[in-house]
Formats: C-alpha cells, structure tokens, sequence
C-alpha cells in the first residue's frame, strides 16, 4: 500500500479465476432463449441429484454438531483427532507412516494452496506450474510476488509432464514443482513411473514436489491413483488434499496441507514453527466439522467410492464419444479421472468466432451452455468441460454444443 492505496500491480493474466469467468459467462445467458441453463464449467458435483455424499458423512457431521463439545475455536492446526485420522487415511497409500504432526488441517484445498505458496515464498523466487493447470495457483503466486515460470503439459502423451521444461526452466532461485493428480483440468492420471521420474528431476534440481491431489482415488481408466508421496524418500512432497471431491461435499471446506516427507527435510524446528505460526493467522475449517471428520472416514464403505466412480466412468464415456461427433472440437485424450477434460478448438472450420472466449460467451448466450474457455486455465483455443453432471443434462448440452458448432461451421465452398 502506498499513500493510502492498495497495490494494484497485478498480471491481468494471473487474475483469472473459474469463479470470476463463470459469474461473466452466467451474465451473458438470454433468459429469453427458453432453454434452461446448464452448467459444465463448475467442477461442484452436488448440483446434480446422482451425486450425493455418504449418510456416514451426514450423520458424523450432525452427532458432533448436537454434542456441542465442538462450539469452540480449535487448535489453528486442526483438531488432534482430526489431524490423525487424515494421517491415518493417506498412510494407507504409503510406504511409511504419517504422523499427526505432518498434518495441518486447511479451509478447503484451496487453503492449502495458500500455505503451501506462503511457506515457499522469498525475494527473488520462483515456482514451476503446469499449463494447463488451476489458476487459483496463478493468483496465490501472484500475491506471494513469486515469479510464475511454465511447463507444458503434452497432450500427444496423455498430458505428461514435459520434463526436459522443468529441467530448462529451473534454477538457484527455483523453491517448488506443483504436479495436479488426477489432472485438473486435463482429466489425467499420472502412472507410477512417470510420478517417480518426476520425483527423480525434482531431487535432481533439489526443489520440492507440491502434489495437489484434491481428486485423489476418483479414477476410472487404465492408471491406478498413486500418491505422489510413495516417492517422498526421493524428494520431500507437499500433499495438498481435502474431502471435497471424493466424499461429495466441497462446501464443507474439510482440506489439508500434509509434509509427506520421510527424509525430514521439513521436519527442520524452524520450518515446524513457521508453519504454525502462519496457521495462528488463518481461519480453518468449523470445529464441528473437523470433529466429523474421524468417522466419516471410518465409516465410508468403498460402495459409497464404487458409486460415485461409476457415475463419473460413465458421464466421461458419454463426453467423449459425443464430442467425437461434434465439428470443430476434438478430444486428445479420453478421460482418466477427476471431472474435467480439455477440448481443442479448431478455428479454422468456424466462420464467426474469434477465439475460445468469444466461442464460451457465444455459446451461453445462444444455447445457454456454461463451459470454460481454455484461456482461463492457461491453453488459449482449447475448452474445459466438466462431466460431473447427470447423463441426461449432459447429453442435453453436448446437443446443444453440436447444434451450436453446426450453426457457426464454414460452409464448404464448391470447386
């Protein structure tokens, strides 16, 4: 702040968010149309009925709620019984064991990004992020002054990490890799050997591995979810998490921040210490809720998983052969997991559109269709669809897609 005004030197670019796009997209729908609004653009499943949260999580939530032994402030860390129920979770995917202390219970993951950013941040700083990717990273970058270096995500291979960028990008000032797995927005999972020679350039650069796994265990290809922290004797990982996504309740704002580092490099006092003391200034998730969280993860059956699994196999199935009908977008490759992928845009078939943004407000306005334009998440002339809808919404809107795309294709000119 300077003579009583905020600092306003800020990347337009890196001020993107999917909300602040959406509510822009949302604006430009003719309620005139006659056509209800559907939405792909919102990675928030529980706007549609098939998905639903487990009773365990309900219940948990309601017999901590009308105990109230938890209508006070909690520790700025989480709750004790919190943090070892999330340690005892992850452990589970792990060559080694958790313990509470490697646990810090965050306000959504998006907190946990935050925190991971803060604690990473000094002078002169710079961090690896994936393009595509998430752009609440770009704005947290952003605020923290650190500077914002890219590395592609290759297509042709599944949207793989295109290493020899990391390597070429990376250097003494270089504080951290963030890996997004299953992929936001991609709709990737990352094998074990590619995790592991991820793991293996980042101890080479000596730089850690921020793992966002926000979709963690929503897979349904060929690829098993594998943690990023089996590999955290090669490298120290940062595992960023929450119950938003695989228990169907991102508004409850259940994340956390976990070192999930053997070798103890933030285990250091001074770390432990900086880490708390940044969480003494946050605001963490509702007492009660967190007092939830040890039986909603005791009592969750894997039917419950199966369930929402199935659904989001199917949803996919469905996106990925209807899109190969439409004109003008192709798909590189079928989703893996979470509940989003990219679309390419060729412009060249399409007579009136100017780029991806003019296509997605076009496209609400017309068809009243929310999708994200490929810009906001870092690939211009691409599109992200979320496929965590109901079958039939998501049949209705890729119709309307295909519709859309026909009405505005060129018309092929005779010989």
């Amino acid at each position: 702040m300077e003579n009583g005004t905020v600092n306003q030197e800020m990347d337009t670019a890196s001020t993107i968010t999917i909300k602040g796009i959406l509510s822009l997209l949302i604006q430009n729908v003719d309620e005139k149309n006659g056509k209800r609004l559907i939405s792909l653009g919102m990675g928030d499943p529980t706007v549609y009925s098939c998905f639903h949260t487990t009773h365990a999580a309900g219940e948990a939530v309601v017999e901590a709620l009308q105990s109230e032994k938890f209508n006070g402030y909690s520790p700025t860390v989480g709750l004790p019984q919190t943090r070892r129920a999330i340690a005892e979770y992850l452990s589970r995917d792990l060559p080694y064991k958790l313990s509470s202390d490697d646990v810090f219970v965050t306000s959504g993951c998006t907190q946990a990004i935050d925190v991971a950013l803060a604690m990473l941040a000094r002078p002169g700083a710079n961090i690896l992020l994936p393009r595509p990717g998430f752009p609440i990273y770009e704005l947290c970058a952003t605020f923290r002054r650190l500077e914002i270096r890219y590395f592609d995500l290759l297509p042709e291979k599944g949207w793989e990490v295109d290493l020899d960028s990391i390597e070429a990008l990376a250097d003494q000032n270089t504080v951290g890799l963030v890996i997004i797995n299953p992929g936001n927005p991609c709709g990737n999972v990352y094998s074990y050997q590619h995790l592991k020679k991820i793991a293996e350039t980042a101890e080479k650069l000596k730089i850690p591995v921020i793992a966002d796994e926000v979709y963690g265990h929503l897979v349904f290809g060929d690829n098993p979810f594998v943690p990023m922290g089996v590999f955290g004797s090669i490298v120290p990982v940062l595992t960023l998490g929450s119950l938003s996504k695989r228990w169907i309740v991102p508004g409850w704002r259940l994340g956390w921040f976990v070192t999930s580092d053997p070798c103890g490099m933030f285990k250091n006092p001074k770390i432990i210490e900086r880490i708390k003391k940044y969480f003494d200034i946050l605001g963490g998730p509702a007492t009660f809720v967190q007092a939830a969280v040890p039986r909603i993860i005791e009592q969750t059956d894997e039917v419950f998983f199966q369930k929402t699994i199935n659904i989001l196999k199917q949803t996919s199935d469905i996106c990925w052969d209807m899109i190969k009908e439409i004109p003008c977008i192709s798909c590189p490759q079928k989703p893996q997991g979470s509940m989003a992928v990219m679309i390419k845009l060729n412009l060249s078939n399409l007579e009136d559109i100017s780029d991806d943004i003019d296509f997605c407000f076009r496209l609400a306005k017309e068809e009243s269709v929310i999708i994200i334009p490929g810009t906001a998440v870092g690939l211009k002339n691409w599109l992200r669809i979320t496929f965590a809808a109901d079958p039939h919404s998501l049949k209705e809107a890729l119709g309307r897609l295909k519709s859309f795309c026909k009405r505005h294709t060129k018309l092929m000119q005779p010989y």
